[in-house]
């Protein structure tokens, strides 16, 4: 007799393809992960918290101002050098952003004004910086949001980047009191995403700004009407302080031409080359600075 199968046998099944031995015996191991993570976040937690208890310690000291935004810009790029792994640094990004504006609402009250004509995508670039979270009141002109920090309502204003048709930066040029000036540039994570906000915008605030180890300045100058864009990026240049940008506002009738000149490093009101720059009717001032955005390049 034939030891064969039976012709009528039902066919063996086809052929699988060699699955990867189990790790760690995977069901378990799942549960010994999971365990893992979770001891991973409770460790987490309790660093922030004791994060809070150094922050409030901070604002107990009486240092003038919670918004610092050239340190915070240092300790992202200190985060970013070090980071490595799956991770993506704009996770890490996110992450701080939002810690840091919590923690920078436990020192002051920290409302945002945007002055935007005609759009919300300022308040989108706002909302990433300064967390989702964070009070925002939203105005059709960067005036009225010019206003709100003036007048305290507001710790700062989120504005169009200056242009010679958004001129509200002329404005910096008056010497009022709260001082306010150009203190940061957004998105500050410069690489966009799809779908996330393309806009760029300044921050403005009362005080001077903080250096954060790489910054450009701004110097706003008041002319002679006559004066060239060539000859003052000569004297500027020759004051040792050649311009990245420059905006040259002339208006009708205007016995005065101002300008915003946009320049590397940071400028601070005493720097000594302000006064070798010649041509302007008055002294230049420090009209802000901002830290360089991350452009996302490996490191």
């Amino acid at each position: 007799m034939s030891s064969s199968a039976p012709t009528d046998a039902p066919p063996a099944p086809a052929a699988q393809a060699e699955e990867p031995p189990p790790q760690d015996d995977w069901s378990n191991g799942l549960a010994a992960l999971r365990a893992e993570l979770d001891r991973i976040d409770d460790d987490l937690h309790g660093l922030l918290m004791r994060r809070a208890r150094v922050v409030e310690q901070v604002a107990k000291s009486g240092k003038p101002s919670a918004y610092r935004p050239g340190r915070e810009a240092s300790i992202l790029r200190r985060l970013l050098r070090q980071h490595s792994g799956a991770l993506p640094p704009q996770t890490l990004v996110r992450i701080w952003r939002e810690m840091l504006a919590g923690t920078t609402a436990m020192q002051a009250p920290f409302v945002i004004a945007v002055g935007e004509p005609g759009g919300s995508s300022l308040a989108q670039v706002a909302r990433e910086h300064f967390g989702a979270l964070t009070p925002l009141r939203a105005f059709s002109r960067p005036a009225q949001a010019l206003g709100e920090v003036r007048r305290g309502s507001a710790a700062v204003a989120v504005l169009p980047l200056p242009s010679d048709t958004d001129t509200w930066w002329t404005a910096l040029l008056q010497q009022d009191t709260p001082r306010l000036c150009i203190a940061g540039r957004l998105p500050f994570w410069a690489p966009r995403a799809e779908g996330a906000p393309a806009a760029q915008a300044v921050v403005v605030a009362a005080g001077a700004p903080d250096p954060s180890g790489g910054d450009r300045s701004f110097i706003g100058l008041e002319l002679d009407p006559a004066s060239s864009r060539a000859k003052l990026t000569g004297a500027l240049t020759t004051a040792g302080l050649p311009p990245k940008s420059m905006i040259l506002l002339r208006e009708p009738g205007s016995l005065v031409a101002r300008a915003l000149v946009e320049v590397g490093g940071f400028v601070a009101d005493d720097d000594p080359r302000l006064d070798r720059l010649h041509g302007a009717l008055h002294r230049p001032m420090v009209l802000g600075a901002y830290a360089i955005p991350e452009d996302g390049a490996a490191t």
